[in-house]
């Protein structure tokens, strides 16, 4: 229930807002903050710095290799790296650099929807787990 509460207001936000659906990038990292609440990569830290540095390499990537699958490919590898080296690794933000080089988002992308989005999901999760389930959500935020 708290997975499809997510998804909706996702949806209702990309209808109001200028980012089409197909290119926000929190589906599946709704299903893992919701689904797998436990799990490392589902913690704040991960969830919010992983989707950050991911885009930011994206960004990067972009800047200065162009628009090209090669260059997509190349940013989610550096994604990866760049996740585990900063204590962020969250998987479904891989798809943020892709998303990024292949569209050619402008780097107000990072903030809106991406860095807002984090953040928002964050909470969300924070009521969702710790009021609806009566759980202790998150195991620890840093």
């Amino acid at each position: 229930m708290g997975g499809a509460l997510a998804v909706a207001a996702m949806e209702v936000a990309a209808y109001f807002g200028e980012t089409p659906l197909a290119l926000i990038p929190f589906a599946t990292s709704i299903v893992l903050v919701l689904g797998m609440p436990e799990a490392e990569a589902a913690q704040p830290r991960a969830l919010v710095g992983g989707h950050l540095v991911s885009t930011l390499v994206g960004l990067a990537i972009l800047a200065v290799f162009g628009r090209s699958e090669p260059a997509a490919a190349a940013a989610v590898g550096l994604a990866m790296v760049a996740m585990r080296a900063s204590g962020t690794m969250h998987p479904p933000a891989a798809i943020n650099p892709i998303i990024v080089v292949m569209e050619a988002m402008k780097p107000g992308f990072l903030l809106i929807p991406v860095g807002l989005g984090a953040v928002l999901l964050s909470l969300y999760a924070f009521g969702w787990h710790n009021m609806a389930r009566r759980g202790s959500w998150p195991s620890r935020w840093w």
